[in-house]
């Protein structure tokens, strides 16, 4: 996998974090740093754990699918990228609520918000990657992004999290076609 895809996805991956995290900075009085250094480090080390997880679940299949396994990873992240979009068009502020701080919320939140890397680890399964350095990735974007978007969240609030999931879902499908191109064209 090139390292721009490998970019890429990590920052797709980390756009509804963002959102979440833009939310939760929103919902805060004054975000201190702390408060944003420690939500990112949970978001990005729960973000960075699922796609091996996902990988690991993968791996069992690869075997039997080696022959679609491009169309699959294809599939499965466009199918993500789409609903990151559909959900970010269709879900009302009102659905995301005012988040809570403790850090059992924060792990749950992040757990909630990761489970796309998951379902993208699956798909990695089925390509040469090494999941090691994209759940690296996935988790330094997470932690950047988080941290930023709750201090940023109280001055952006809900004007830019939609559009960040938005691009997050469009850069899913990007990535997914880059895979096929790549395996179809350059392999």
């Amino acid at each position: 996998m090139h390292p721009l895809s490998i970019l890429l996805l990590g920052l797709a991956m980390s756009t509804d974090a963002f959102a979440a995290a833009v939310g939760k900075g929103a919902a805060m009085l004054r975000p201190r740093w702390h408060d944003a250094v420690r939500t990112g480090l949970v978001f990005g080390v729960v973000e960075a754990i699922m796609p091996i997880v996902g990988w690991a679940l993968g791996s069992f299949a690869e075997r039997y699918i080696e022959h679609w396994d491009h169309w699959i990873a294809f599939a499965l992240l466009s199918a993500l990228g789409l609903h990151m979009i559909w959900k970010a068009l269709h879900q009302g502020e009102a659905a995301a609520g005012a988040p809570r701080t403790g850090l059992w919320a924060i792990a749950l939140a992040g757990l909630a918000t990761s489970i796309d890397a998951m379902a993208v680890g699956v798909g990695l399964a089925f390509i040469e990657v090494n999941i090691l350095l994209v759940s690296l990735v996935i988790g330094l974007c997470t932690f950047t992004m988080v941290t930023a978007g709750v201090m940023a969240g109280r001055a952006l609030g809900a004007l830019i999290g939609r559009r960040a999931e938005i691009a997050g879902g469009v850069i899913l499908i990007l990535v997914g076609a880059a895979i096929v191109y790549e395996h179809v064209f350059a392999g």
